[in-house]
């Protein structure tokens, strides 16, 4: 399945974002709706929709730091105290 948002992306990590977002469409639907433009009206609703369910409803926080940090830490030898 294409993906035409990437909720991993690190731009979509604060909630506040992700919530502005929705709403920046879903008030674009109550626009067109309110000026009686149905096609348009039913294009920014389904936008609305594929954005409200992929960056509220299943999103699925991941901390790629953290990831990374740890296989930095694991990649890493150990020194001897006696190399003397």
């Amino acid at each position: 399945m294409i993906k035409l948002i990437d909720p991993d992306h690190a731009f979509y990590r604060p909630l506040w974002r992700r919530v502005l977002i929705f709403l920046v469409c879903a008030g674009w639907a109550a626009l067109e709706f309110y000026h009686d433009q149905p096609f348009f009206s039913i294009i920014a609703l389904a936008i609305a929709a594929y954005v409200g369910s992929s960056l509220l409803l299943f999103y699925k926080p991941t901390d790629k730091t953290a990831g990374a940090e740890g296989s930095a830490s694991k990649d890493e030898t150990p020194k001897a105290d006696n190399d003397a």
